[in-house]
């Protein structure tokens, strides 16, 4: 079976935040002081997750994410990952996290086959690191790092790209693909920084970051990208890897999306912009049969803006104020 959205697009791929919970405070996800993280009641079971998982391969998914907050801050993670696997209709399991809790971990994404790592790093310098990020963990992830490649995990490191914070490790990074079989992404920053506050006119778009990187690698060559893929995606001859650059503000990439968004509590969302459609957590809680689930997930589908400008403007409030923490990274 395959899902589809009111649009004709292929909808498979389904993220899963499992904690709002994060160990860093970056800048662009959440304020100094953090946030006012749910009762751990109010979370997703690992049965509830599992639930929802088999239900939503039986309409057609096949690719899960994990996500948070930090997902490892989740006692009894790699339990539910493995079950998941094991769910028919699931062919790939993906991982987002900051990479400083994954090091002893690793030998387990292989041994299960978790098929890619997205490693949050905004900074080479330990200094810029600890700015943004709050804390001095700049090591950790750096060992992470080590370790996926030296376990042939497919590895991608999200660059968040922010104005007069780390616009000088652009180049650093994508020095990291020179001996490295990666891929760096840089990001647009997005208001999701849990302060409602954003400023525009800082932004660095998608085409500053493609008219800085040219400026030095005037050969970077583009590559063909995924039908579904979030970034244009380049290489630089001669490199072992590849950098990719994702309008994630500017969205031009929302006419192929095919994923939908399960926050960590339960709040289903068919658009990263969009406020959430409705809570699969509290209709199974309430008594919902799958059937219940399954009009009401379809009902979702069927009615899903056509991007993120869309949705945006379906929000009952105006102002974007939720950490990114809350809603899945």
């Amino acid at each position: 079976m395959m899902l589809y959205d009111n649009h004709g697009r292929i909808i498979n791929y389904l993220r899963i935040a499992v904690t709002d919970r994060c160990n860093l405070r970056c800048q662009y996800c959440m304020p100094e002081e953090g946030i006012d993280y749910v009762n751990r009641s109010h979370l997703l079971t690992y049965e509830e997750i599992e639930r929802i998982v088999t239900l939503f391969a039986s309409l057609g998914i096949n690719k899960i994410r994990i996500t948070g907050g930090e997902p490892f801050l989740r006692k009894g993670l790699m339990e539910c990952i493995d079950r998941i696997n094991q769910i028919e209709g699931i062919d790939s399991i993906h991982i987002t996290t900051n990479g400083t809790l994954t090091k002893d971990l690793i030998p387990r994404f292989e041994e299960i086959g978790i098929k890619s790592v997205n490693l949050s790093l905004d900074s080479l310098d330990a200094e810029r690191f600890k700015m943004i990020t709050r804390r001095d963990d700049l090591d950790k992830v750096m060992e992470s790092l080590t370790l996926l490649v030296e376990h042939d995990i497919k590895t991608k490191i999200n660059m968040v790209v922010m104005n007069q914070k780390n616009i000088e490790d652009i180049l650093p990074m994508i020095e990291l693909t020179k001996y490295l079989p990666i891929s760096v992404r840089f990001l647009e920053e997005m208001p999701f920084n849990g302060s409602g506050i954003h400023d525009q006119m800082a932004l660095w778009s998608h085409k500053d970051i493609l008219d800085f990187i040219k400026k030095k690698h005037t050969g970077a060559l583009q590559l063909e990208s995924e039908p579904n893929s979030t970034s244009v995606n380049y290489k630089i001859p001669g490199y072992d890897g590849s950098f990719g650059i994702i309008a994630s503000y500017s969205r031009s990439f929302c006419g192929t999306c095919n994923r939908l968004r399960l926050t960590p509590t339960g709040l289903m969302k068919t658009c990263l912009y969009d406020a959430g459609i409705f809570n699969i957590k509290d209709m199974m809680r309430a008594g919902a049969n799958d059937d219940e689930l399954k009009t009401a997930l379809l009902s979702a589908v069927g009615s899903r803006a056509k991007d993120g400008r869309e949705a945006e403007q379906r929000r009952a409030d105006d102002l974007i104020s939720e950490s990114m923490a809350t809603i899945g990274g």
